[in-house]
């Protein structure tokens, strides 16, 4: 049997997928092709010597913002995809219905890694730093709809940001219209939050199974926790009905305080984000690797912090077929080292942690090319 790439000795770490445990990842034209413990490399067209690294299927990130150039957030998806195992990157909402077509022309069609998107319910998406709610004259639902319908192969969900700052005086407005949308193309709606108002509560209300709460362990005031340090009732009775809490780390929505007392509280995140953009790749989020890292030293096992960086935000936009090694699927793999040693880590008030292992990218393969 002819592969073009065999990842060989490689311990394969794909919970969503069902694979686990010491194996051979064979890839013919940009396929995963087959999974063994032992696959023949004789005529293999090249391999890759994975022995006493972790195999897993490319990340798949869900809040991330590449629109370089053209907003105030974007960066480059390819040079970070390349370093660290992140080979589909989601785009929370930097393009709005005015900005999309380039969006699709500039970044999603000539880029190596896969960029799928969250169409912002503004029509002008995040060009500037914040306020894009705050002319509800930009929530042009009907160029939206538009928008989706033309571009349903790259646009998986709905985002609207919904804080003081972005909404400045309009309340719940825009979260309003763009649960209109998101019912309307039959999409999930992505949900940010961090100060108030609006409150949390009023927020929920509009929530519904699927959707997915971004900023999930924010430390700012419009935060998940009660006084206590309880999670509120309205909160949990949400998460267990199947909104979606994703982490999206950023530099102003990931606090220790939070996710301490929730993982203690047996309650993880459903998913690991980054929410990538120029500010927060600088630190102290730094990329997905790292972010990770944070969640294994906070006593998360690694099938449990990779299942959540791949098959379950996979679920989250629709796209099973992604982030994972069963044959059939793109061949979209990461390998990493897992490192032993001393580190320390922070939220994105610098409150440090101390850790004892890091995640370090050594290969990001996508479509069965290494980037």
């Amino acid at each position: 049997m002819h592969f073009d790439l065999v990842i060989r000795g490689g311990e394969v770490v794909d919970p969503g997928g069902g694979l686990l445990g010491k194996l051979d990842i064979g890839i013919r034209a940009g396929v995963i092709a087959a999974v063994d413990p032992t696959l023949p490399t004789q005529e293999a067209g090249a391999t890759l010597d994975a022995t006493g690294r972790i195999v897993t299927p490319g990340l798949l990130d869900l809040h991330t913002h590449v629109y370089w150039g053209a907003s105030y957030w974007g960066i480059e998806p390819d040079p970070v995809a390349a370093v660290t195992g992140v080979t589909t990157w989601i785009d929370a909402g930097t393009a709005g219905s005015y900005s999309f077509p380039g969006f699709r022309r500039f970044v999603a069609e000539p880029s190596q890694a896969r960029v799928l998107a969250f169409l912002n319910v503004s029509s002008i998406g995040l060009t500037a730093r914040t306020y894009e709610l705050a002319n509800l004259d930009y929530c042009d639902l009907v160029l939206a709809r538009r928008i989706v319908d033309a571009n349903r192969d790259l646009i998986v969900g709905i985002k609207a940001r919904i804080d003081a700052n972005t909404t400045r005086g309009v309340g719940l407005e825009p979260m309003r219209l763009a649960r209109k949308l998101a019912d309307r193309v039959g999409l999930p709606m992505m949900v940010h939050i961090g100060k108030l108002p609006p409150p949390l509560e009023d927020i929920f209300t509009l929530l519904r199974p699927g959707d997915i709460l971004t900023h999930c362990f924010t430390g700012q005031d419009n935060r998940i926790l009660d006084p206590d340090g309880q999670l509120k009732d309205f909160v949990r009775r949400a998460w267990d009905g199947g909104v979606v809490m994703d982490v999206g780390h950023g530099t102003g929505s990931f606090s220790y305080e939070v996710a301490e007392r929730m993982l203690a509280a047996g309650m993880p995140p459903d998913v690991i984000s980054t929410d990538a953009h120029q500010l927060s790749i600088q630190g102290p989020m730094f990329d997905m690797p790292t972010t990770l890292s944070k969640f294994l030293n906070l006593g998360m096992s690694l099938p449990e912090v990779i299942d959540r960086a791949t098959a379950r935000p996979a679920r989250a936009v629709g796209r099973p077929d992604l982030a994972t090694l069963k044959p059939g699927a793109p061949a979209d793999v990461a390998v990493f080292e897992l490192e032993e040693g001393t580190y320390t880590f922070h939220d994105v008030f610098m409150n440090a942690r101390s850790g004892t292992v890091r995640l370090v990218n050594r290969a990001t393969i996508r479509a069965g090319k290494p980037m």
